[in-house]
Parts: C-alpha cells; structure tokens; sequence
C-alpha cells in the first residue's frame, strides 16, 4: 500500500500549468516538521514536492499561497530522468489525491469561500459559499456524537 498524509506550509506559491493535451497540474512544495528537535535544541523540517491534477491543481493554484498550510493525502512517487549533462537523476514527490486547506490568509483556516477542501478527485464539487439559515450556535461538549 502506498500511502501518506502530511501537514505543512508551502514553501513557495505553487505553480499551475497544463501538459500538452490540456490537463491541468499543479506543483508546489510544502515544509514538514520533525516530531522531534535537533542537537541544538531547533526543530527541523522536511521539504516535500507535491504535485496535483486536473480540477484539485486548478483549485490549488487559485487558492493556494506560500506560507498556507495544508493537509495533503495522496501517493509516493519516484521516478529518475537525464539531466542536460547525461547524469542520471532521481526524484521523490507525492502526487495527490486530496489537499485540505487548513490555514487562510486571514490564519482562520479553509478556503477562500468557507470551506476546507480542495475537492480533491474523488468528487468535484462547486467552489462557490454554501447559504446558511438561521443562526449558527456553538456546540456544547454534551452534543457531541462521540
């Protein structure tokens, strides 16, 4: 089974491109940090290269920013090229099939529209805000289903 689920920042604004058949992909980068702390007392993180398709990479292209955490479900890949030089290379990155939106630009976490989900490719759904009736009311420990 080749699964993993990370949290963490991007490092840098995530690119959005299409391949040549008009499938859209998205790349970035996100910070992972260690469970634990360093000789000198710091903690250190991994830097994890994610790649997203179609209506996900869309999504995380338009909502995405550095510095935003998310969640990330998906896949390892790896996979080695030649580099102009003739050397051969090798790459690690984690394609995903889901990308949650935890923190915002505002640090309340979700989306731009009120929710937390990139949609990844289970489901597509509508990127627009949901409507709401009625007063929205804090829940007491009491109702909770668990």
């Amino acid at each position: 089974m080749n699964k993993c689920i990370l949290v963490g920042n991007l490092t840098r604004d995530p690119e959005l491109t299409q391949t040549t058949s008009g499938i859209s992909m998205c790349r970035f980068s996100i910070a992972v940090n260690r469970t634990y702390t360093n000789a000198n007392g710091e903690r250190e993180a991994d830097f994890i290269n994610i790649i997203t398709w179609r209506g996900l990479a869309e999504n995380c292209g338009k909502y995405l920013a550095k510095g935003r955490k998310v969640a990330v479900c998906g896949q390892i890949q790896t996979r080695s090229y030649d580099d102009k030089d003739g050397n051969r290379r090798y790459s690690t990155e984690v394609v995903a099939d889901d990308v949650e939106f935890i923190g915002g630009a505002n640090s309340e976490g979700g989306n731009a529209y009120g929710g937390g989900s990139a949609f990844g490719n289970r489901e597509e759904k509508s990127a627009a805000p949901k409507k709401t009736t009625g007063e929205l009311k804090p829940l007491e420990d009491d109702d909770l289903p668990f």
